[in-house]
């Protein structure tokens, strides 16, 4: 759990290592307290409610760099935050944001639940139909257009920066967010769709730790990166160190 300001400047301290080579490539894995970010092609009357009334409900506001419009952070959301030199593995942005949406398809595999993209649009998403009153466990929710299917809901969202190929911010997974806070926007400037969570989906409390390990590996194995778990004592003695040898005179 990391408040949003504190995540965005870990994030500024590891690009900057990163454009150097002071670091290898990292994968944040966080939670953020109540937060809706604004990127930067986002606009403010898609926060729906004022900055006084977000004050009363402990939920906190920021404008970002990252592409994308408003959305919503929260206990309960997996956020990933890639650090990668991508530059090193492919330079084609909308090839990373694809292979972003690939590892949330498949970490939602993990769990039979069938997410698919939309063109014209970023993100993972869940069809349900309307007769369906409990989902089971046994099979993938099928993907055909059937009669009585709903609008596609949100599973997971992706707002990305990106300079001098590498890159930072990520994606957001709901896995038990509470969805009543995404009521405050406009997810992502589309109105009249609904953002949904694996709890939701699977009709099952479902932890963040859970998800996290899975979600990891499916990053490591779409990007063909060796993955290695660090604790966060890790990550900030590794990144002092590195900080360290940048600030040593050649």
């Amino acid at each position: 759990m990391i408040g949003y300001a504190d995540a965005c400047a870990l994030q500024k301290r590891l690009v900057a290592a990163r454009k150097v080579d002071a670091i290898g490539d990292v994968l944040l894995v966080c939670e953020h307290t109540p937060v809706i970010t604004q990127g930067r092609n986002g606009k403010r009357e898609h926060l729906l409610v004022s900055e006084s009334v977000l004050r009363q409900r402990n939920v906190e506001f920021f404008e970002t760099s990252r592409g994308g419009d408003v959305t919503y952070h929260g206990p309960g959301q997996l956020v990933g935050y890639p650090i990668l030199q991508l530059g090193a593995i492919r330079k084609d942005v909308v090839w990373y944001v694809r292979m972003l949406e690939e590892v949330m398809i498949r970490s939602s595999a993990e769990f039979n639940v069938c997410a698919e993209r939309e063109a014209g649009k970023t993100g993972i998403w869940v069809t349900a139909a309307k007769e369906e009153k409990e989902f089971t466990q046994s099979a993938p929710r099928a993907q055909s257009s059937r009669r009585g299917e709903t609008a596609a809901e949100k599973l997971g969202a992706i707002g990305v920066h990106i300079s001098r190929w590498v890159t930072s911010h990520g994606f957001a997974y709901n896995v038990a967010t509470d969805l009543r806070n995404f009521d405050l926007i406009v997810p992502c400037g589309i109105a009249g769709r609904k953002a949904t969570s694996l709890e939701k989906l699977l009709g099952r409390s479902v932890r963040v730790s859970e998800v996290a390990p899975k979600l990891a590996r499916h990053f490591g194995d779409v990007f063909g990166l060796e993955m290695t778990a660090r604790s966060r004592e890790e990550l900030f003695e590794k990144l002092e160190t590195a900080e360290q040898l940048i600030a040593v005179p050649a």
